[in-house]
């Protein structure tokens, strides 16, 4: 597979959702089908092998990459949303945001003991949402073979608190 440089395929957008932070958009990478195309099919290679059972992700962003990714792997897909969103029984986790907290939910018969499972989200920033979203896999005993993001923001830290699994990023900022 030709390599392609996709950081030209992310707009950042300053002050954005606040003064001081620098959002990095993938909706230029989404919208271009040879950069969107690219980034689905490295990720898959990197895992095609590990036989996954099913890829979950966190909504929003997560839901377009983990979508495309869990069809490209012949997986199942499992949304992970914030509470109150899914009709069915759920496990939840809550966990701390910068300024507060936050509430993850996955439906209680969404993963099967020791099914191989692909954590799938658009970026790895202080790693607060993706930890919340392994707590939630490890509560149905799935077997995490992976973390994958399209962005991995290094000086957050966010792999710290992932650093018993294997985390793979696309783009490093």
């Amino acid at each position: 597979m030709k390599r392609m440089d996709l950081k030209k395929y992310i707009r950042s957008i300053p002050d954005f959702p606040k003064p001081g932070i620098l959002f990095r958009d993938i909706t230029t990478l989404l919208k271009d089908k040879k950069a969107f195309k690219f980034a689905v099919d490295t990720l898959a290679a990197k895992y095609r092998a590990k036989k996954i059972d099913v890829v979950v992700a966190v909504e929003a962003r997560g839901f377009i990459l983990g979508g495309a990714l869990a069809h490209k792997l012949g997986a199942g897909f499992v949304p992970v949303r914030k509470k109150g969103k899914l009709p069915y029984k759920t496990n939840s986790v809550t966990y701390n945001l910068e300024y507060g907290t936050d509430t993850l939910e996955i439906h209680q018969d969404a993963i099967r003991h020791k099914n191989k499972v692909l954590i799938v989200d658009d970026l790895l920033a202080t790693g607060g949402t993706v930890k919340a979203v392994v707590d939630l896999v490890n509560t149905l005993q799935g077997k995490i073979v992976g973390i994958a993001f399209l962005i991995e923001l290094v000086d957050l830290g966010g792999r710290e608190k992932l650093k018993d699994y294997p985390i793979y990023s696309l783009i490093k900022y």
